[in-house]
């Protein structure tokens, strides 16, 4: 592709009314996650073409429920993570446009229309996400953000983006309110297929987590952008996953560590990621002393990713420092 300016509409500029959903298809990555996926499935149309990859390789009769639809394709992912999972679904696909799909989301017809809409109308739109709202009507940390340098990394690692909600990696913007944002995250987003492979799909160097910050920089590198739509509400749940949060918390650390050390100057990376490590230290530190074990075991562990560049899931090493 050839460097192109930024796209003229702003990331989050409102389209006219989205068109039906056509030839679309909805990729799903899931791990021992059955009863997400058939809620989720439960607010969409029974005959939306879906492809569910399924990490956990049927353990849970995931097969079923998908080849019941009357557009269900159902493909055993082998454990190999997010990133992988959902470029399998990707490239099998014959669909014009895609939507990533969250097991944990819960997005309607509507919301998957107009996030389609955007990519099939703004050629320079690499991909457009939803909003992941919590219970409380506030929007997530994490829906985006921005890419990391040593200023957002510290502020990052002693939760000053609690105070300076523009000033760290991660992105909690007000519902409603435009932002522009580097990368957008894959829990409900949509983009043009052969866009989606020529810039390579999600990078399957990360199992899970960051792979669509990788996205995002590959993007802006072509001169594309990515569009957040803080009109575009969507709820979702928790556990959707299957894999205990410390081992998630754990990836969470390593994955970060990872991307750093692989986009960006050898002492640059090393630095931030020493100061992310260390800011979740003190962190534990900090909730120990609250006797809040729970929090203070996730810090940790995020702590111990970053630090080592390595993390686990069910034992086996998924992510580790090359």
């Amino acid at each position: 592709m050839t460097q192109q300016p930024a796209p003229a509409t702003r990331p989050d500029e409102p389209t006219t009314d989205p068109a039906p959903l056509r030839d679309v298809e909805a990729v799903v990555v899931a791990y021992r996650s059955r009863a997400q996926v058939e809620q989720m499935l439960a607010g969409l149309p029974p005959d939306l073409p879906l492809v569910v990859v399924d990490n956990s390789d049927g353990s849970d009769g995931l097969e079923d429920v998908v080849l019941a639809r009357r557009n269900g394709r159902y493909l055993r992912g082998g454990g190999v993570g997010f990133a992988r999972a959902a470029n399998l679904g990707a490239r099998t696909s014959t669909a014009e446009h895609l939507v990533f799909i969250n097991p944990d989301t819960r997005p309607t017809t509507a919301d998957l229309a107009t996030l389609v809409s955007d990519v099939a109308t703004d050629p320079r739109c690499s991909a457009s996400g939803g909003t992941l709202v919590e219970p409380d009507g506030r929007s997530q940390l994490g829906v985006g953000g921005w890419e990391p340098s040593l200023r957002r990394a510290a502020v990052h690692a002693v939760a000053l983006h609690k105070l300076f909600p523009g000033a760290g990696i991660y992105a909690r913007p007000e519902v409603g309110t435009p932002v522009h944002l580097d990368w957008v995250s894959g829990g409900c987003m949509a983009v043009r297929r052969q866009a989606f492979l020529d810039l390579g799909c999600f990078d399957e160097d990360f199992y899970v987590y960051n792979e669509d910050m990788a996205f995002g920089r590959v993007s802006r590198r072509q001169g594309m952008a990515e569009r957040l739509r803080t009109d575009v509400l969507i709820t979702g749940s928790s556990g959707g996953s299957g894999a205990p949060s410390l081992e998630m918390m754990r990836l969470r650390g390593a994955s970060m560590a990872r991307y750093l050390r692989k986009y960006h100057p050898r002492v640059r990376a090393e630095l931030m990621t020493g100061v992310i490590g260390l800011g979740y230290a003190v962190r534990t530190l900090e909730q120990r002393l609250r006797r809040d074990r729970r929090r203070a075991d996730e810090h940790w562990a995020y702590a111990l990713g970053a630090f080592t560049g390595r993390a686990f899931v069910g034992g086996r090493e998924v992510t580790s420092r090359d």
